[in-house]
């Protein structure tokens, strides 16, 4: 038995696939897929690729600086911390995906174990945060190719990666593999320059706590959603093969190998600017290859960021439009947003309507302030999949990893500026309400049927 089949799915009155996809009776391999069933094309390679370009993204780029801002020296800290909340977050992700291999994430993890309104409530986060993120990473895409366009470019960066996705995940994993390279060999340029610059101080990186407890908090809740990424693969269960061996292996492989990598331009950039020059850094990675004394990678470095937002508003869109797809399913989002194309077998009506939508805040809104509501919105939505976790097993070894990962998500959600927690406790509040008015219609609906 695989090391994360412990539980057992309950089984699911509402059909969305989550209890039957990857259970006796899902197609055998080789076989057609039902029309209402996703494709399973993607390998553990393609699911590593795909949590890559989802985690290292713009964030690495622009992340640093604020982090620096609020941790001071304590910056390294709070990438550990950070790590080690991302960590049992992804290994909570992974046993949960390999017994529910099917498109939503923890909106189905959070059904299946610990009732449908943990399930919605989850699925609502993603869905309004992620949108809100979207919207920002086409921004950033905009900012960095032509400031005074972002807005244009931004709308069609979004138009062109909703019709990638549309032609189907896997030309998706096609093109964010080759982002990823680029992303890699930028970021490893950086690294090497300063390194290897007469500029660079190990005095630079003595590891304190200047900012506070408060201030190396807040850090890591800016720095955990660079690695937030790896949801990604859990949210595309139902696109992988043998998802109960790939999901596993998948999660944590991509987990450590953005680890490292941020560590690495973590160190490489504080020798260079120390954690003061770093703090005021608006753009932290190309000033620190011109303070290392080579202004000319600093173009590079522009265009290895505006393709790292593309990177992460595609999978970003991947994502929601999937999550989309499983509240459809469930109809606590319109019906017709469960359709999947019969060629492609992608959710075509949740990717065109999430392309919509974040096309039209690209277009018209700066969402730059919306930021900390979205990661508010990640961070309850890793909450319920630790909680969910926590089912799966009464032994208390087994339940080490979903409590640490439960309470850091809390203690770093509040962490954040208050105006964040504020606006994120208002629109989860909207979805409740939301919730509760359906289940009162449905329930007046069931009784007039009843009579």
């Amino acid at each position: 038995m695989n090391q994360f089949d412990s539980g057992r799915p309950s089984s699911s009155p509402s059909g969305s696939g989550a209890s039957r996809a990857g259970q006796p009776g899902s197609p055998r391999p080789g076989s057609p897929q039902p029309a209402s069933e996703l494709r399973r094309t993607l390998g553990v390679g393609d699911a590593v690729v795909i949590g890559l370009g989802s985690m290292i993204g713009a964030g690495i780029f622009a992340a640093l600086g604020p982090a620096a801002h609020a941790a001071g020296s304590g910056l390294l800290l709070g990438l550990g911390v950070a790590a080690v909340v991302a960590y049992c977050n992804a290994m909570s992700s992974a046993r949960l995906a390999a017994l529910y291999p099917a498109s939503g994430g923890t909106y189905v993890y959070g059904r299946e174990r610990l009732g449908e309104f943990w399930g919605y409530l989850a699925g609502w986060s993603f869905v309004v945060g992620k949108t809100s993120s979207c919207a920002a990473m086409a921004l950033t895409v905009g900012a960095y190719v032509w400031p005074g366009q972002a807005h244009a470019v931004a709308v069609g960066a979004v138009v062109a990666l909703t019709a990638v996705n549309y032609g189907g995940v896997q030309k998706s994993a096609w093109l964010t593999r080759a982002i990823v390279a680029v992303v890699l060999a930028v970021l490893a340029s950086v690294v090497v320059v300063c390194l290897s610059s007469g500029d660079a101080d190990a005095g630079r990186l003595d590891v304190g706590v200047s900012g506070g407890a408060g201030g190396l908090l807040q850090a890591a809740g800016l720095l955990f959603f660079a690695f937030a990424g790896y949801a990604r693969i859990a949210t595309l269960g139902e696109e992988v093969r043998d998802p109960a061996r790939t999901i596993p292996r998948a999660i944590p492989l991509a987990l450590g190998i953005t680890l490292l990598v941020y560590a690495a331009v973590a160190v490489a950039v504080l020798s260079v600017l120390g954690s003061d020059g770093l703090g005021q850094a608006t753009a932290p990675l190309a000033d620190a290859v011109r303070a290392a004394g080579v202004p000319g990678l600093v173009p590079v470095v522009r265009v290895g960021a505006a393709v790292a937002a593309l990177g992460s508003l595609l999978a970003l869109i991947l994502g929601v439009s999937r999550t989309t797809l499983a509240m459809a399913r469930d109809r606590h989002l319109p019906g017709t947003l469960a359709a999947v194309h019969p060629r492609f077998q992608v959710p075509h009506r949740a990717e065109l309507a999430v392309g919509a939508v974040v096309a039209a805040l690209a277009a018209t809104v700066d969402v730059r302030g919306a930021i900390g509501f979205s990661s508010f919105g990640v961070l309850v939505y890793y909450a319920i999949a630790n909680a969910s976790a926590w089912t799966l097993s009464s032994a208390f070894v087994a339940r080490v990893g979903p409590a640490v990962g439960a309470a850091g998500c809390v203690t770093l959600a509040f962490a954040l500026p208050g105006v964040s927690v504020i606006v994120g406790m208002g629109v989860l509040g909207v979805g409740a309400a939301a919730y509760g008015v359906r289940k009162w219609l449905v329930s007046r609906q069931n009784g007039r049927v009843s009579r």
